[in-house]
């Protein structure tokens, strides 16, 4: 048997239970994994609120969880390049809050034995994210790019991917991380009134670009330092940004999740692209994790480890 996170009606993290189940059999294309580390994203609490369910009941009990790193334990029919026994990270198709899981293999990539598991587990949602916004907003060296909520998950990928690619960087923080950020090569500046201002003291001529992960009200002040919504894109600003103009971007990295990945994976292991890990947490601490995950105001990646 192996145990996994599940729940059987949508609610807060009371709801979430650990069961023993049979492990998981991989179909064509696909791998069983023994999970090492699994990440939190926003999306788990919001899936498990019926956030996402658009109205419709819960007919089965699921899991939760889409980032992972682990050990291949065994092949579904037609798999080829990966063996029994690599370490590999990218995203599951079963919920990767569990002892094992099931992977679409071509949806992962090798991992490097530098990188630990915990920043593996950690990187395939963030990272992907990060660089298909980057791509879609087709920000080029030379040019500003502001981001918010510069020191979260996502927004320090950004921060550290496009300074990586020779784009000036200005990023929104609260001064705890401040430090962190000038470490990186950005330039911060405080949220709230008089945002607009304090940019333009860094950008009198206002920003190329904009990536939002904030969603609290920057979407605004973005279109006025930008000259307008074209070059903006949120993954947060859903209440916000159809009244602005804004694009907002849902879905990740997709089909090139991969692709982010290889690019990702040697300049963590060069010590250029840092994932701070905030905590871990066992199964039996999944609930704790969505908690802190809903409150907000993270400095780093909430991993589930399962062993």
């Amino acid at each position: 048997m192996s145990q996994a996170v599940q729940f059987s009606e949508y609610g807060t993290p009371e709801k979430l239970s650990v069961v023993d189940l049979p492990a998981p059999a991989p179909g064509p294309g696909q791998v069983r994994l023994a999970v090492r580390a699994a990440s939190v994203n926003p999306i788990d609490w919001k899936i498990l609120r019926g956030l996402m369910a658009q109205g419709a009941a819960l007919e089965q009990p699921r899991g939760l969880g889409s980032d992972v790193a682990g050990v291949v334990e065994a092949l579904g029919e037609g798999v080829e390049g990966i063996a029994v026994g690599d370490e590999v990270l990218g995203a599951t198709v079963t919920g990767a809050f569990a002892a094992e899981a099931l992977a679409d293999a071509a949806s992962l990539v090798p991992k490097p034995a530098a990188v630990a598991w915990e920043v593996a587990g950690s990187l395939a949602g963030v990272g992907g994210t990060a660089f298909k916004t980057l791509e879609l907003l087709d920000v080029k060296p030379g040019e500003t790019l502001l981001v918010h909520a510069a020191a979260g998950g996502v927004g320090s990928i950004w921060v550290q991917l496009a300074l990586a690619r020779g784009i000036r960087v200005i990023g929104t923080a609260s001064e705890a991380n401040h430090e962190r950020l000038h470490g990186y090569g950005a330039e911060p500046v405080l949220y709230g009134d008089g945002l607009v201002e304090r940019v333009r003291a860094l950008a009198p001529d206002g920003v190329d670009a904009v990536l939002d992960a904030s969603g609290r009200g920057e979407l605004a002040a973005s279109v006025e330092l930008a000259g307008g919504p074209e070059r903006i894109l949120s993954i947060a600003g859903f209440a916000e940004a159809p009244g602005l103009g804004v694009r907002v971007h849902v879905g990740g990295g997709g089909a090139d999740t991969p692709r982010a990945l290889r690019e990702l994976l040697p300049l963590v292991e060069a010590g250029k692209l840092d994932i701070p890990i905030a905590q871990t947490y066992p199964l039996a601490g999944v609930a704790d994790a969505l908690r802190a995950s809903e409150a907000g105001h993270l400095t780093g990646k909430l991993v589930i480890v399962p062993a």
